[in-house]
């Protein structure tokens, strides 16, 4: 399956914010935005030119992007399935990216960032419904119940984990056991749980040119 293997800071640095794609390490000062705050190329000089509207676009299309995970052959792919569902599609979009099992993974707790829930995904760690998923663009349903392997339940990662997620905020969406970690997805995430970044309207802009 292919995947980005470049530089994850690269792409925080090419947005220009972060994008929190290394967990924990983004809030301490081992960031590398917090001391190279340029975009790549742009490190030499004095004043940066106005963008246009065209790469503003760009821009907000590639941070749901790369916030997320998802290659551009991939994110066309899920666009195509935002159009055809009711609704506005730029909402669309983005509960689609909600629902990816690697990301309802990482907003369980289970995982301090997206691509170490995609890991753990891959490993075949998770079950939904009882059946392992190792799929991480798999889409959860309202009424899904995400479970840990049995066999995965007795390695060190989970034992730390099961220490470490007490008391975590998780969306409203879904809700969590924390003594026998199990989540449950109550209900599809409306526009209300989309992180407020992520514009849907600029990214329908984008590919309606």
């Amino acid at each position: 399956m292919a995947r980005y293997i470049g530089p994850v800071c690269h792409q925080c640095r090419h947005i220009g914010e972060k994008l929190m794609l290394k967990g924990q390490r983004c809030s301490s000062s081992k960031c590398p935005l917090e001391r190279r705050s340029a975009r790549p190329k742009e490190r030499s000089r004095n004043r940066r030119r106005r963008e246009s509207e065209r790469a503003l676009q760009l821009k907000a299309k590639q941070k749901v992007r790369f916030s997320y995970g998802v290659l551009e052959r991939q994110f066309r792919r899920f666009f195509a399935e935002a159009k055809k569902a009711p609704g506005i599609t730029g909402e669309n979009i983005l509960v689609l990216m909600e629902r990816r099992l690697d990301n309802v993974v990482y907003s369980l707790g289970f995982a301090s960032s997206r691509a170490q829930a995609r890991q753990v995904v891959r490993h075949g760690h998770i079950c939904v419904n009882g059946r392992k998923v190792d799929i991480p663009s798999y889409l959860a349903k309202s009424g899904d119940a995400i479970t840990w392997r049995e066999r995965s339940v007795r390695t060190g990662y989970y034992k730390r984990l099961a220490e470490e997620i007490k008391g975590r905020s998780i969306p409203g969406w879904l809700s969590l056991n924390e003594q026998r970690m199990i989540g449950n997805v109550l209900a599809l995430p409306g526009k209300d749980d989309i992180d407020p970044r992520f514009d849907g309207r600029v990214i329908v802009e984008y590919y309606s040119r």
